[in-house]
């Protein structure tokens, strides 16, 4: 039975998602393909509240697109980021979205991500590019990174099926 699956990458200006259509086949070779990929953007100059209300209705308006079966989201990490409690309040966001749909989510850390696509959990951002494309049989990464992160995210999740 085909499942997609939706990887979000969250944070306040870029949100990354990337959607993986996946078959498992009978002969037990699986097959994974984009669904879709891309970010929804917040301008920088916009009130926090405003910012936060256009990522919740561009998730409401994603998820009805994607129809996903299960959603995979990036964990936060504090040691690593200036902008901690923006990430924190979109993730928030994200995290209700999924919920009012009734969706089953999956969290990863960017290390069990690295982990899962390179088989070593300190890659770096290029060799889990690299990962992505040659999973998903692309001549090369998909871009921005953002939603190249969320594709990351999305066959994770896929491989933990």
């Amino acid at each position: 039975m085909e499942k997609r699956i939706l990887g979000l990458d969250p944070g306040l200006a870029t949100l990354g998602f990337g959607a993986v259509l996946c078959n498992p086949a009978a002969t037990g070779a699986a097959q994974v393909s984009i669904l879709d990929f891309g970010i929804i953007q917040t301008p920088a100059h916009q009130e926090i509240g405003d910012r936060l209300c256009m990522i919740y209705d561009d998730l409401h308006s994603l998820l009805d697109y994607v129809q996903p079966d299960l959603v995979a989201i990036e964990k936060l990490f504090f040691y690593r980021m200036g902008n901690t409690i923006a990430v924190a309040q979109a993730r928030g966001i994200v995290v209700l979205v999924v919920a009012q749909f009734k969706l089953a989510s999956v969290e990863f850390t960017p290390a069990q991500v690295k982990q899962a696509l390179t088989g070593y959990g300190n890659a770096d951002k290029q060799e889990v590019q690299q990962a992505v494309a040659r999973e998903l049989k692309l001549e090369k990464a998909p871009k921005p990174d953002d939603a190249a992160d969320a594709l990351a995210l999305a066959l994770t999740a896929w491989f933990q099926a």
